[in-house]
Parts: C-alpha cells; sequence; structure tokens
C-alpha cells in the first residue's frame, strides 16, 4: 500500500461504547494505522469528552447530525485530502478481535481487485452468534439480509464475494471511492452501505466477506425490535434503493414487492399495537413518493 489505514470511528452519543471501541483499537496486533473520530454532533457532549480523555486521536466535529451517510462522508473527505487510505468505517458500539484489522489488510494485499471487504460480525456479548456474514440482495423481491443472521459460527461461511458488507465495520479502498464515489446522503441512515457496495461492485471492484477477521456490533438482529424512527429510514430507503438499482423488466415487480411489504408492514405494526410504528412506515412512503429524502422526523 502507497497510503496509511485510516480508520474513521462514527460517533453519535455513547461516549462508554466509543471508548470501549478505541481500547480494541489499541489493542490491535501487526497493523499500522491512524484513527479518526468523527463526531455527529452529540448532544451528550461526547465530542468533548472524547478530546479530553484521548488526546492522542483527532476527532473531527459535524456541524449537525449528518447521519451514517453524512458523517462518514465528513471523515473520509478530510482524510482523502491527507493523502490516506484504505478506510476503515466504524460504528462506535463495536469491538473489534485483536487481529482484525491485521486480517482485513492482508486480505486486501492478497487481492488487489478488491474494493470493499468486511469482517464477520458477531452480535454482542459472549458466544459466537452471528449478526452479519455478509449481505445477499434479493432482487426479486426487493429486499436485502445479512446472512447467517441467528446463526452459531461454525466455520460455514467462508471468504467470498458478497453483495453487500454491513456498514458497522465496512473497509473501502481509495480507489474504489475515486471511482464509485461517496455514501449517498439522501439515505441518511440504513440502506446507504447496500446502495456503495452496489455501486462498487458495478465500477468494477470485487466486494469481499473475510471471516478470519471478526469484530462484536450491538444492534438488534431482529427487524420487530426497530424503533420507529429506524423503521421509517428502514422503508423509505428501501424504496430509493431499488428505485435507483433495479434493472429492465425486474425493476416494475420489484417494486410492487417493496410497496406489498409497506402495506404488509403497516398491518404488522397495528395489529400489534404499536400505533407510532405504523404511522412511521405510512410516512416512509409517503416521503418515498414525494421524493423526500436525507434526515427527516416521524411524527
Amino acid at each position: 500500500m502507497t497510503s496509511r489505514p485510516v480508520i474513521i470511528v462514527l460517533t453519535y452519543n455513547g461516549l462508554d461504547l466509543t471508548l470501549d471501541c478505541l481500547r480494541s483499537l489499541d489493542r490491535q496486533r501487526d497493523a499500522s494505522f491512524d484513527v479518526l473520530i468523527v463526531d455527529n454532533a452529540s448532544p451528550d457532549g461526547s465530542g468533548e469528552a472524547l478530546r479530553r480523555q484521548r488526546p492522542d486521536i483527532e476527532v473531527l466535529q459535524a456541524p449537525s447530525n449528518l447521519g451514517y451517510a453524512g458523517g462518514n462522508n465528513l471523515g473520509l473527505r478530510h482524510a482523502m485530502q491527507a493523502g490516506a487510505g484504505p478506510f476503515l468505517l466504524l460504528n462506535n458500539d463495536t469491538l473489534l478481535e485483536p487481529d482484525c484489522v491485521r486480517t482485513l489488510l492482508a486480505a486486501l494485499e492478497r487481492q488487489p481487485g478488491i474494493g470493499v471487504l468486511g469482517p464477520m460480525v458477531y452480535t454482542w456479548g459472549k458466544g459466537k452468534t452471528i449478526s452479519s456474514a455478509g449481505g445477499r440482495i434479493d432482487w426479486r423481491r426487493g429486499d436485502a439480509m445479512n446472512v447467517g443472521a441467528g446463526e452459531s459460527d461454525d466455520g460455514q461461511y467462508g471468504p467470498r464475494p458478497v453483495d453487500f458488507i454491513n456498514g458497522c465495520g465496512l473497509l473501502i479502498t481509495r480507489q474504489a471511492i475515486e471511482k464509485a464515489g461517496l455514501l449517498d446522503e439522501r439515505y441518511f441512515m440504513y440502506w446507504e452501505e447496500t446502495d456503495w457496495c452496489t455501486r462498487v461492485g458495478r465500477s468494477g471492484f470485487a466486494v469481499q466477506f473475510e471471516p478470519g477477521a471478526r469484530l462484536r456490533h450491538k444492534a438488534t438482529i431482529q427487524s420487530s425490535e426497530l424503533g420507529a424512527m429506524a423503521l421509517y429510514y428502514v422503508t423509505r430507503n428501501r424504496v430509493l434503493f431499488f428505485g435507483k438499482h433495479a434493472l429492465g423488466r425486474r425493476k416494475l415487480r420489484t417494486m410492487l414487492h417493496v410497496l406489498h411489504g409497506a402495506c404488509r408492514g403497516v398491518w404488522q405494526e397495528t395489529r400489534r399495537g404499536r400505533t407510532e410504528h405504523a404511522r412511521a412506515i405510512r410516512r416512509a412512503m409517503s416521503d418515498a413518493l414525494w421524493g423526500r429524502w436525507g434526515a427527516a422526523s416521524v411524527d
């Protein structure tokens, strides 16, 4: 590699989680990299606290909450101007095993055609329950899923090309960004990494899963546990993704599946008595119809 890897840790509140994530980076073996924190205007004062407690790490302050896409783009532009790359994007609620970074960088060295590379993601806590072993897009049904979610890792998922990498821990090369572009900020959060990996793949690069690199992510693997705001973005951005990327004759069928999924979601949430969640789905479909993207509130 001709430039130095940079790990971009995106934070929004959760100071203790961020500090634990940084400690896991301190424990990385046989890997040389820089760390850049992007604080997404955390209202709990995390940005200032991180500057005090980790003066050895640069903290970039966003002017407002820019979401996953905008916050990471802020960090990527900053690092790219300094000539850095590749870049490992991390959510602050992740913990890396000590060989994670070294294994990812070694895999990248062995396969120069890779544009995006991702680790095995386990659920929080102990054990080897998979959260994501790479991602798969179902173009026919207009959906995407994390492969292996909920399964115990018994070595059933080896290194292989995948459709996308979960955005909680995603390594991307500078060359892939220069060709495919940065994250699409219309998503704000959810589906943006799927969009990015799709663009990288269509730009001629491989999107690869590397199970020898492992991290843990503090996030639900059950869609039924999503809050109303998260459900809004998941629903709205599913429309954006497939409207943007589905091709040819299958596009109409795909979009009908997306619409059916949203209608079914309203029915299910209403039956559960979760009226706020049902209202979020309806608002998401309305905003998608009118092309209202980016940050939004569910009222």
